[in-house]
């Protein structure tokens, strides 16, 4: 497992374009270092083999989602005069990344 420590941890979150305070890295640290633990015991365990992989808790079902019905798409045209910002025939939207 790659080790990590608190610098690890800010460089992590500069990447994500985010900042904790020095408390909350702390804390982070010290949640970092209970799951370390607890994967570690867990792995030692001779018999996990024996156990299936598990996905889910709980068997899934969509019962309770609705049945789309098929519908035309949007002509451009539509699409386009639902949109307030257009450049080229096309909708422009704002950017995400820098």
């Amino acid at each position: 497992m790659k080790e990590y420590n608190i610098e690890v941890l800010k460089d992590a979150a500069k990447r994500l374009l985010f900042d904790m305070s020095e408390s909350e890295y702390e804390t982070l640290s010290n949640e970092f270092d209970i799951v370390t633990k607890q994967m570690s015991i867990i792995g030692s365990n001779k018999e996990i083999e024996k156990y299936e992989p598990m996905s889910f808790p709980f068997e899934c079902t969509t019962s309770y989602l609705r049945e789309d019905e098929p519908t035309e798409p949007l002509s451009r045209e539509e699409a386009l005069r639902n949109s307030k910002r257009k450049i080229g025939g096309q909708i422009k939207l704002p950017k995400v990344v820098q």
